[in-house]
């Protein structure tokens, strides 16, 4: 796959490329990555690439010149890439469209900065707009980089094992399970015995048991119950409990299986229904 960047701020990109997973794909010749500035693509002295916008209003607008020369000159004769600006008015970017991109031979990546890109860009050269999010970030770089980390994982032979890919959060729409390495003992908390059973077949269902529980603890019981079907549903008071990371070491007993009746607690459900329960002795569930 390749990838074609353009940017005012082109060195940002300098120590991502060369690092990690994306260095070593670009090395070996299965991500081919180029960075344009698009200051390049002016024809003023000033290599000036903003102006102040049509009817008034604070910010400085992306002159849509620069933008067209350099997209055009980008795209060449060749096949066209898809071309995407990263915008706040995008399209959110999840592990399907992920996945989708990644089918593409090509992708073209524009990044914006200041208040806004002049409108007729998106009109002339632009295919689609990805968002990474609802905040407000000072430029589509970050957002282009994530895009690149996120689509190299689906290309063959970035990641060492496949399976690590297609197992990974998401894709069964579970959150991931709890992970843990040695020692066996940090300020007193211990691996979960199940870990160090041996037993696979025990590990795969509380791995699946916990991956269920965080997804739990941020949904409503219905949608966890439309998502799921009955055979996950059916596993979630199998015993395989898992206290709130954030709980005291008092409280990590507390298991999936007893979260009605546990004391000053309220199982995902009860909350999505807005019952109370005791702040004082319930620990806030996060991930």
């Amino acid at each position: 796959m390749r990838v074609d960047v353009i940017t005012i701020f082109p060195t940002v990109f300098r120590e991502f490329l060369g690092a990690s997973l994306i260095g070593r794909a670009i090395a070996a010749g299965l991500l081919e990555v180029h960075v344009h500035d698009l200051r390049d693509f002016t024809d003023d002295p000033h290599r000036s690439v903003d102006d102040e916008p049509y009817g008034g209003g604070g910010g400085m607008v992306m002159k849509a010149e620069p933008w067209l020369h350099a997209v055009r000159a980008v795209c060449g004769d060749g096949p066209r890439p898809h071309r995407i600006l990263l915008s706040p008015q995008g399209e959110r970017l999840d592990d399907a469209r992920v996945r989708s991109l990644a089918g593409e031979e090509r992708l073209l990546l524009l990044c914006g900065r200041y208040e806004a890109i002049d409108e007729r860009v998106r009109m002339l050269v632009v295919d689609s707009e990805l968002s990474v999010g609802d905040y407000v970030l000072s430029g589509g770089e970050v957002p282009a980089m994530t895009v690149i980390e996120a689509v190299s994982r689906h290309i063959p032979g970035v990641v060492g094992r496949p399976e690590s890919v297609e197992n990974e959060s998401f894709r069964s729409g579970l959150l991931d399970h709890p992970h843990y390495t040695r020692p066996r003992t940090v300020e007193g908390i211990e691996v979960p015995d199940v870990l160090r059973s041996g037993d696979h077949a025990r590990i795969d269902a509380w791995r699946r048991e916990q991956a269920l529980y965080s997804r739990l603890s941020r949904s409503t019981c219905g949608m966890a119950c439309r998502t799921f079907g009955p055979e996950t549903r059916s596993r979630s008071t199998s015993g395989f409990g898992r206290a709130p990371r954030s709980a005291s070491r008092s409280s990590r007993a507390w298991s999936s299986r007893g979260a009605a009746a546990a004391p000053g607690r309220l199982s995902p459900c009860a909350r999505s229904r807005g019952e109370s329960g005791s702040s004082a002795s319930s620990p806030s569930i996060r991930r």
